[in-house]
């Protein structure tokens, strides 16, 4: 498996209204056309209303790459930019959990 944990801190609340309306037109197309992407959630956080923290796990990175090479992710890449004041990306290496087959890869 292969996964990582995005956290985006918006520009203010308009740009927060554009971003989840972004996500919204964006994670229909994850879930229909992409096989290999396990889990693509989206959270807001508790108290911090401009921060939106997303967490994606696919199947391999392959599956990771497809999912980058998608037609709904790349407009949303382009689009995202100009709503965002900061992107953190953290990259996950599984060890083991509820629900991964024990996929982790050391």
């Amino acid at each position: 498996m292969f996964g990582l944990v995005v956290r985006f801190t918006c520009k203010d609340e308009a740009s927060a209204d554009a971003f989840d309306e972004l996500v919204g037109e964006t994670i229909g197309k994850i879930e229909t056309q992409e096989p290999g992407t396990l889990i693509y959630a989206v959270h807001r956080v508790d108290g911090h209303p401009l921060q939106r923290i997303f967490y994606e796990l696919y199947r391999d990175r392959a599956a990771f790459d497809a999912h980058e090479d998608q037609e709904h992710v790349k407009r949303f890449l382009g689009a995202r930019e100009e709503l965002l004041a900061s992107v953190e990306v953290d990259w996950l290496d599984l060890q083991a959990g509820k629900g991964t087959d024990g996929c982790g890869e050391h």
